[in-house]
C-alpha cells in the first residue's frame, strides 16, 4: 500500500536553529512518538527502534534512516525502512525544506511511503489517519523543542 502526505509548520526560530535540531539525535528521539532508541551511525544516518500502534496492530519497528541531498540550512531528503515482524514493514522518504518566513522558519515536508503486512490490511483511511496523527504529534513536539 502506498501513501503520500505533505504539510508545513511555522516555527519561531531561525533556519540555522531548526537545521541543528533536525540533525540532533537526542532532539529527534524525544520528538518521534514511540521512539525508544535513536543513534547516529558511521555512515551519517540513524538506527532507530520505535513502538507504534495503528488501530488493533501494535508492533516494535526496527530500522535505519539515511539523510541525503543535504543543503544546510535549507533542507534534505530523509529515507528509511523499518521491520515490524508480523505487523509488517514500512519504507519511504520525505523531502524537508526550510524557508525564512515571518521572522521564523517555515518547515515543509512531502512524504512518500509504502507499507506491507498486517498494517496494509487495515485499510487506507485508518493508515492515513494514523500517519497524520503521528506527523502532527512529531511536529508539535519538535516545535516545543525548537522554541524551548
Amino acid at each position: 500500500m502506498a501513501m503520500t502526505m505533505n504539510g508545513e509548520v511555522q516555527l519561531a526560530a531561525s533556519r540555522e536553529a531548526v537545521w541543528d535540531k533536525l540533525n540532533d539525535p537526542d532532539v529527534l528521539k524525544a520528538c518521534i512518538p514511540g521512539c525508544e532508541e535513536l543513534e547516529k551511525t558511521d555512515d551519517g544516518g540513524f538506527r532507530a527502534t520505535a513502538k507504534m500502534k495503528v488501530g488493533p496492530v501494535s508492533a516494535r519497528f526496527r530500522g535505519k534512516v539515511m539523510l541525503s541531498d543535504l543543503d544546510p540550512p535549507n533542507g534534505y531528503k530523509i529515507s528509511g525502512e523499518g521491520e515490524g515482524g508480523v505487523a509488517g514493514f514500512a519504507k519511504g522518504g520525505a523531502a524537508v525544506k526550510l524557508a525564512e518566513k515571518d521572522g521564523g522558519t517555515l518547515l515543509s515536508y512531502d512524504v512518500e511511503a509504502q507499507i506491507g503486512g498486517k498494517l496494509a490490511q487495515l485499510g487506507q483511511r485508518l493508515i492515513n489517519g494514523a500517519a497524520k496523527k503521528l506527523a502532527d504529534e512529531f511536529f508539535a513536539n519538535f516545535a516545543k523543542a525548537v522554541q524551548g
